[in-house]
């Protein structure tokens, strides 16, 4: 088969002639050519420019650039997405919106922006450049959201639950959650120092903006609230923008402090701004300084009327005390005057019982001196019969004691025999054949031996 013939039958096989008849008719472009049709058909579409809203993810900065997509999630779970390209001309030149509004761009933060649409050949991606933003949807976005979870804290009863702890007359041990390097906690310390207190200080040292924030602020407050070391948790961040103040309008950060059994107090952001951080606590204050100050004046307030307590203490005591003397001097001057009162009776009566004693004791002594008269009288003249008595009875009673004396009884012929253990023999019985005696006579002692059965005489007789 030649290759002309091949052709032939190809062409035949493969090219539709309707289809051939329609591309014949359209236009063929370059990509480059499509890339500028197409953005010549968005200008002349949207001349005036668009508006679109969505949330911001990714932002970046190059060059002084800012790069980030517009997202919108749909409700099948997918999302719709746009690049906006913001050119560092275009942002010096809404910069001054931003910073009056306070709204700051930033990853999460939903934005409504006004630019152009344009079709970037190189990436071949369609992108927005944008050219202004309108804070009010941003502002409202927020406020609607924090209105929405304060609503939900006050169904759940969350919305006073912390307010209704009760704390320490005196705060002194602090837990402060905040960031470590912050200005938020350089002033805090700078007030704490300067009241030269008896404060304790533990500090959970978090991030207070962007993507972590919230979990870290919201696991710090849940952890101090846990320990038994705490009087009272003070969460802070200095000053931002409205929409760095959003972290704090969080119903992570909102629930821990609301659920916690410890009081917390809030020094977040500046005088105008009010989170719903702020609403919760147990009580919010407008800066960090001036939580400080508020902590400081709550400690002060118990000292000074513990102060004012021990003055009134030591007062009234005073007073007490000299009531107290007073009473006590009258007191002795009316026992002194009893006193003397009653020395000077007892002194007159003491008198009288001294005379009448003397008056009584003349005549007893005269009495009695009679009466020992008498006696003695009587024993003048009974004396001599009384003596000679005794002597008559004492001579009766020698001679019996000569007559009853034991060597009287030997010199008439009596004697004593003893056992050599000097045990005196009174019967036959007390004695054994051999037995050694000793024998007491009137003039000296002999010793013997039994012989023979000894016999009683009693029996034999």
């Amino acid at each position: 088969m030649s290759v002309d013939e091949f052709d032939d039958e190809w062409d035949d096989e493969f090219v539709d002639d309707d289809v051939d008849d329609q591309t014949s008719e359209a236009s063929t472009y370059s990509v480059s050519e499509l890339a500028g049709t197409i953005n010549d058909v968005l200008e002349e579409s949207f001349d005036d420019g668009v508006w679109v809203w969505g949330e911001i993810t990714g932002i970046s900065n190059k060059g002084g650039h800012t790069y980030f997509t517009l997202v919108e999630q749909l409700k099948d779970g997918k999302r719709a997405q746009l690049n906006v390209n913001l050119w560092r001309g275009e942002f010096n030149k809404i910069r001054p919106i931003l910073m009056k509004t306070g709204v700051t761009l930033e990853n999460g933060l939903k934005v409504r922006v006004y630019g152009q649409l344009d079709f970037y050949a190189p990436f071949g991606k369609l992108s927005l450049v944008m050219r202004g933003i309108d804070p009010r949807f941003t502002l409202g976005d927020i406020a609607m959201q924090r209105d929405e979870l304060i609503r939900k804290l006050r169904e759940s009863g969350d919305y006073d639950r912390n307010k209704d702890v009760e704390w320490s007359p005196v705060p002194l041990r602090v837990g402060v959650v905040t960031s470590g390097s912050s200005a938020a906690w350089a002033d805090f310390t700078h007030e704490i120092e300067r009241s030269e207190l008896g404060f304790v200080l533990r500090l959970a040292d978090v991030t207070v903006q962007g993507d972590s924030a919230v979990s870290q602020v919201s696991r710090a407050i849940e952890a101090l609230s846990r320990r038994s070391d705490i009087d009272v948790i003070a969460v802070m961040r200095g000053g931002g923008s409205r929409a760095e103040l959003a972290t704090f309008d969080a119903e992570a950060i909102a629930l821990a402090i609301a659920r916690s059994p410890i009081p917390v107090v809030t020094g977040i952001g500046h005088e105008i701004d009010t989170s719903v951080a702020d609403e919760v606590a147990h009580r919010r204050y407008k800066t960090p300084t001036a939580c400080a100050a508020g902590l400081v004046e709550r400690v002060q307030h118990f000292v000074d009327v513990t102060e004012e307590a021990w003055r009134d203490i030591a007062r009234l005591s005073t007073d007490h005390l000299n009531e107290s003397a007073t009473a006590l001097t009258d007191v002795t001057h009316l026992i002194a005057g009893h006193t003397r009162n009653a020395l000077v009776r007892a002194d007159d009566r003491l008198g009288q019982r001294r005379l009448r004693l003397v008056s009584s004791s003349r005549g007893s002594v005269t009495t009695a001196a009679t009466v020992l008269s008498a006696h003695t009288d009587t024993l003048r003249r009974r004396a001599p019969a009384v003596m000679a008595e005794h002597l008559r009875r004492l001579g009766e009673f020698e001679t019996r004691s000569r007559l009853l004396d034991p060597r009287e009884l030997m010199r008439r012929g009596w004697s004593v025999t003893r056992s050599t253990t000097g045990q005196a023999i009174r019967s036959v019985s007390d004695v054994n054949e051999g037995e050694v005696v000793v024998t007491q006579i009137a003039d000296g002692s002999f010793r013997s031996t039994v012989s023979g059965e000894p016999t009683d005489e009693r029996r034999t007789g």
